[in-house]
């Protein structure tokens, strides 16, 4: 273990933890510890989740300004649930990205675990842009991807990040509990008003 995965294990459940609270926030702890885990993956040779980590950049960028003013003229977003043909497309872009950077990771790159770690890869990319959309399920994409990563790390022997990404999936359980709530009190304040 190393101080810049200790640091990024810390800033990392900062960001998750301010997720779960819906707190606007957990985009610039997100940024801190993605650049972190930029060096800690390229040690590893996780180049998939390395790469991850620099789009995550972007994407911790994007979810700040979505959440701030992504609503309905310029204003908050607020937490929704994913829509059928949004999800189907979601779903399938995740799958062929995986096949297709597996398959890459695998014939031109020393790439530990190319096709784990391509598929997880592609399941967090639909979780990010899911979370920055505030839809409610991105908290099940966390989940299973976050179940997948503890037996990742732990092979790779990186302890502290497996530990990180096991409390990771008892706060997607959380943040999904939380995040429901709101989508039901907004659905009951929509039925309520009309």
């Amino acid at each position: 273990m190393t101080w810049i995965e200790s640091f990024g294990v810390l800033t990392g459940l900062i960001s998750v933890w301010l997720t779960v609270r819906n707190n606007v926030w957990c985009w610039f702890w997100g940024i801190v510890s993605v650049t972190l885990y930029v060096g800690v993956f390229f040690r590893e040779r996780l180049y998939a989740d390395m790469s991850l980590q620099i789009v995550f950049i972007a994407t911790n960028l994007y979810g700040w300004y979505v959440w701030l003013r992504g609503g309905e003229h310029h204003t908050k977003r607020v937490i929704t649930k994913i829509p059928l043909p949004t999800a189907v497309t979601l779903a399938i872009g995740t799958l062929c990205y995986a096949v297709m950077t597996g398959w890459l990771l695998k014939r031109t790159t020393d790439a530990s675990l190319p096709e784990m770690d391509a598929f997880l890869t592609s399941m967090s990319l639909a979780a990010v842009w899911m979370q920055a959309r505030k839809y409610r399920e991105h908290w099940l994409v966390w989940f299973a991807a976050d179940v997948l990563y503890v037996g990742m790390f732990v092979w790779k022997s990186l302890w502290m990040t497996a530990v990180l990404y096991a409390v990771f999936t008892v706060l997607a359980v959380i943040g999904f509990v939380e995040w429901n709530k709101e989508v039901l009190r907004s659905e009951s304040f929509r039925v309520q008003s009309s």
